[in-house]
């Protein structure tokens, strides 16, 4: 899952990039090293010891360009038009409003910036291709793009048109 995230969510060095639903930083380690020299990852979590564990893995990988921050995808702690990129993977059916949470990161990206949702095969909370298209509609996106594989799927997130 990891390439095809990086493919679509593309971090260049310099970036600040943002993960919804880190938990123990699977997935920011390659997006923290893609961003450097200059780059960081914010990562935010509702769970203290997910982000610990996060933050424990960036250690043991010299990663110093990871900024923890506990909280809620809906209501984010963070200015408008903030990041370069977001994403989230296997996050969005652990939302209790996945419509407000994709509104809400909308939000701190800034325009022409990228979103990217990935969704894991087996997960219990897996979000259907079809009601992340419908929950994006509502937050005033459209799925620009998507990758299915055997592990899941990964889609890029664009505004809608009009």
């Amino acid at each position: 899952m990891v390439e095809p995230l990086h493919a679509l969510l593309a971090p260049r060095a310099g970036e600040r990039v943002l993960e919804i639903s880190a938990g123990n930083g699977s997935y920011t380690l390659a997006i923290a090293a893609a961003v450097l020299p200059d780059g960081t990852v914010d990562i935010l979590d509702a769970h203290p010891d997910q982000l610990a564990e996060a933050m424990r893995a960036a250690g043991r990988r010299g990663l110093a360009n990871v900024a923890p921050t506990l909280g809620d995808a809906r209501y984010l702690p963070f200015e408008a038009a903030t990041f370069d990129a977001a994403y989230l993977v296997a996050a969005l059916g652990d939302q209790p409003d996945a419509t407000a949470a994709l509104a809400e990161i909308r939000r701190v990206v800034r325009t022409g910036g990228r979103l990217v949702v990935g969704e894991l095969t087996g997960d219990p909370h897996r979000v259907a291709p079809a009601h992340l298209a419908a929950c994006a509609e509502s937050a005033g996106l459209r799925v620009a793009h998507r990758v299915d594989g055997l592990l899941g799927y990964v889609a890029r997130l664009e505004p809608a048109a009009g």
